[in-house]
């Protein structure tokens, strides 16, 4: 299945709830999910599905999915390699979720979504350690020093300046107004994305 190309605000629907997948868009007022909290389609406000063990973990695995943006494959190459690791599978799962490249570049302020920083990256505009990686999937390490291309320093200031209460996580630090450094491998209770990680590993352990 190739990636979802559809309005994302549906996926929002879909889950009931708000996975910020439109950058600043989710917090005001043009938020579809604000305005039809139902699920998508002709059927949305009539509930006719009853719940069961393996939907729950279903839909827990399908949301962890569209908030990072991945296709079906590539999640499930992430799972398959987390549960290879030595440590708790979930846990592992989200280090590298979060250890990507897009998701780094969207931590660090650097963009208003996963998708636009996905796109960012695509382009060019990153370096790390000096050396532009065009690869959304790059895995950074403690130390690597991420830097926005001088073609964003203007749409990254303008970002930083409507969006100035926003912090990068513990495990990145924010050296400049165009440079972060990765100083910690990220830890679960420092990663705020809202998921029941344990039923995505059931999910696959079925």
């Amino acid at each position: 299945m190739g990636r979802y190309t559809e309005a994302k605000c549906r996926l929002c629907r879909r889950e009931g709830e708000k996975l910020f997948l439109k950058g600043e868009r989710c917090s005001s007022e043009k938020c579809s999910f604000a305005r039809r909290s139902y699920a998508p389609g002709q059927h949305g406000k009539v509930v006719t599905r009853r719940s069961s063990e393996y939907r729950i973990r279903l839909r827990e695995k399908q949301k962890a999915r569209r908030i990072y943006g991945l296709t079906e494959r590539q999640f499930e190459n992430y799972f398959n390699k987390a549960s290879e690791t030595k440590g708790a599978t979930s846990e592992k799962l989200l280090e590298y979720l979060e250890r990507r490249l897009d998701n780094v570049v969207f931590r660090l302020g650097f963009a208003s979504s996963r998708s636009t920083a996905r796109q960012i990256v695509k382009h060019g505009h990153i370096l790390i350690n000096g050396k532009k990686v065009d690869v959304p999937s790059f895995q950074v390490k403690v130390d690597n020093v991420v830097k926005a291309g001088p073609k964003m320093e203007k749409p990254v200031k303008e970002l930083q300046e409507k969006f100035a209460d926003k912090i990068p996580p513990v495990w990145l630090s924010l050296t400049s107004e165009l440079e972060g450094k990765v100083v910690a491998i990220p830890k679960r209770e420092e990663i705020d994305t809202v998921l029941e990680d344990h039923l995505i590993v059931e999910y696959y352990s079925r």
